[in-house]
């Protein structure tokens, strides 16, 4: 999820909304908005992934 604004030169900004980190600035179309959201690395969901991935594992290690 991601935030865009448009800037009074018509160049446009998006921010994650997970870890409110500022993706891209001063983009010139949304095409370019979508590819640098795609490569976006959000830390936040990275460590939400992991911290679920870690306590999945340990219910499993439980049940056997």
């Amino acid at each position: 999820m991601y935030s865009r604004t448009q800037n009074d030169n018509g160049t446009y900004n998006t921010r994650c909304l997970y870890c409110f980190m500022t993706v891209a600035s001063a983009v010139e179309t949304p095409e370019e908005l979508e590819v640098e959201e795609a490569e976006h690395l959000c830390p936040e969901k990275a460590l939400a992934y992991m911290l679920a991935h870690d306590r999945a594992s340990d219910e499993h290690a439980h049940r056997n």
